[in-house]
């Protein structure tokens, strides 16, 4: 997926997969959510997300409906961090931002 935020490029193909994370709902499940953090060539990061139309990437669909949908989403490198501390491997997170104190 390609979107231009704030004049920025952010596509999913030329950016490095960090890590995923789903909520373990299967893909029919109106609840389903899977996201993925990607870090650009240039150092800055993004999620590329999708859901079910209950789901925080759900849009307005007809009258009063909702429907599943994707977006991407940039982040700085402190939201990035706060991501792989929520939703992340913690062996993924120090190979990314390094080591943390115990």
């Amino acid at each position: 997926m390609k979107k231009i935020i704030n004049g920025r490029m952010y596509d999913t193909e030329t950016a490095e997969k960090i890590e995923e994370w789903d909520n373990g709902m299967y893909g029919n499940d109106f609840r389903a959510c899977e996201e993925t953090l990607y870090k650009k060539k240039t150092g800055e990061y993004f999620i590329y997300g999708s859901g079910g139309a209950d789901s925080k990437y759900s849009i307005p669909c007809g009258n009063n409906g909702r429907s599943g949908s994707s977006d991407i989403i940039p982040l700085t490198k402190d939201e990035a961090k706060i991501w792989m501390e929520t939703k992340g491997d913690p062996d993924s997170y120090v190979k990314e931002f390094g080591e943390v104190p115990e």
